[in-house]
């Protein structure tokens, strides 16, 4: 499986499981982060069963159920676009699993399964479906459910050899009351070189540490510790001064996943109103990093900015249709939740990403796209943009994260693998450690020409009920 490289130390230290760019997570948000490759459903306890013929689950090995139970997921729910034969597929790694059971038959612990079920995996040719071992599931729902867990709370990037560029602290965690903010670049541990390793240490450790770090160039030193603290990392909103591009102040809603326990639709819409409030003459959005999460959360937060939207998702069982509109959402006519006081910005709009962009940030992007309701402006993103995938948990205590539909607008036309910027543009970690955000102010000036919406009609492109 591709490591996803945003380290976020918020530090569970499980690493991502799915990547792109060369950054590292190390948790804010682990792992599974993709809460379905492109907005998936909350995990499901759904079990399907494939029993080995002649056999019954009494004789079967706790291997041997593991397998039943994945490969019974795949054959029922699959929904994504491999054309590989799935029943060639599980003959072929059923050989492979009485191989390594071999020696123990019946009594073949379900770990023994769990190699020959990841190579399976990706020999099934979908990269939005992945399994979890339990260890990777309980980060999972730790993070899915805004849980607590020991941290820091701050995400890093590689510059010079090591993460010590900070790229976002999470609000109330250690690392926000010690003062740590974007752009610090960490240079010593105890006045010793510093290492991620030893931050790592320093973190399972629990005891109080001196960083050393340079701001801007200037240096100075902060005391931390790691706590427990929760995993939830909402939308936040920033207002910078008015530029000569803009007539007013610009504000930064930085949405940095939508996998956060829920409240990141209203939070957004939340964060809207208060832009409006306090004047701001243009909107940037930033997805940077932002590796996915609960489509519906993506759903309700990009209504804030596209007034209504409508695609088909294509399953196992059939086609639904969704249509977005005012902060709600509905599925085939039946009403699956909303946002309380919908905001909705009218004004210049600007979105941000990057290769650490997946998922349904993806889609995010995508629908102000489609609707050419925003310029998006960075790198293309990571590539899991089409589909959308559900975690369901195994017997075992491990979990099956499973490709379960892939979408399509009302035309036909299907969702891109990934979105392409409007506009090309890096983040320069070089340039930010010294204090300059070249990609933000990049996106500031293409507010200039960015499209504004008429409230009293939809924008052009988007597909209505």
């Amino acid at each position: 499986m591709n490591r996803l490289l945003l380290l976020a130390l918020a530090l569970s230290l499980t690493p991502a499981i799915h990547a792109q760019a060369n950054l590292a997570q190390l948790s804010v948000n682990p792992a599974p982060m993709l809460y379905a490759q492109s907005g998936a459903a909350t995990p499901q306890p759904r079990r399907a069963e494939m029993p080995t013929p002649g056999s019954t689950s009494a004789q079967q090995s706790p291997a041997q159920q593991v397998f039943d139970e994945v490969n019974g997921l795949i054959k029922e729910q699959y929904g994504g676009l491999s054309k590989v034969d799935r029943v060639v597929l599980s003959s072929e790694y059923q050989k492979r699993l009485d191989a390594a059971c071999a020696a123990s038959l019946a009594k073949c612990s379900a770990d023994q399964a769990y190699p020959v079920v990841e190579a399976e995996i990706t020999a099934l040719g979908d990269d939005h479906t992945y399994f979890q071992t339990p260890d990777d599931f309980k980060d999972f729902v730790t993070s899915a459910s805004g849980g607590n867990r020991l941290q820091f709370g701050v995400r890093l990037a590689n510059l010079e050899g090591e993460s010590r560029l900070v790229l976002d602290v999470v609000p109330g965690s250690a690392s926000a009351e010690a003062g740590l903010k974007r752009g610090d670049v960490l240079r010593t541990i105890d006045s010793q070189p510093y290492t991620y390793a030893g931050l790592r240490a320093a973190k399972d450790g629990g005891k109080v540490i001196v960083l050393g770090l340079t701001r801007a160039g200037a240096a100075l030193n902060v005391s931390i510790q790691s706590r427990e603290s929760s995993s939830r990392d909402l939308p936040r909103l920033a207002l910078l001064p008015a530029a000569a591009e803009t007539a007013g102040p610009v504000a930064v809603l930085r949405i940095p996943t939508f996998l956060a326990g829920g409240n990141v639709a209203q939070t957004v819409h939340d964060e809207v109103r208060a832009a409006q409030q306090q004047g701001a003459a243009g909107l940037i959005i930033d997805l940077r990093g932002n590796t996915g999460g609960d489509l519906s959360e993506c759903d309700g937060a990009a209504s804030a900015f596209v007034p209504s939207f409508t695609r088909l998702a294509h399953t196992a069982q059939g086609s639904s249709r969704t249509v977005v509109r005012g902060g709600s959402r509905v599925d085939d006519g039946r009403v699956r939740g909303g946002i309380n006081t919908p905001a909705l910005w009218t004004g210049p709009l600007t979105v941000m990403v990057d290769k650490g962009s997946a998922s349904c940030s993806e889609f995010f992007a995508y629908e102000m796209q489609f609707a050419r309701r925003a310029t998006i402006i960075g790198e293309a993103t990571a590539g899991v943009g089409n589909t959308a995938t559900r975690v369901f948990p195994l017997d075992s205590g491990a979990a099956l994260q499973l490709t379960v539909l892939n979408y399509a607008k009302p035309d036909g036309t299907p969702y891109p693998v990934r979105v392409n910027p409007d506009l090309s543009g890096i983040t320069d970690f070089a340039a930010l450690a010294q204090g300059d955000d070249t990609l933000l102010s990049a996106a500031v000036i293409a507010l200039k020409s960015a499209p504004v919406l008429n409230a009293s009609a939809e924008p052009s492109g988007v597909v209505g009920n």
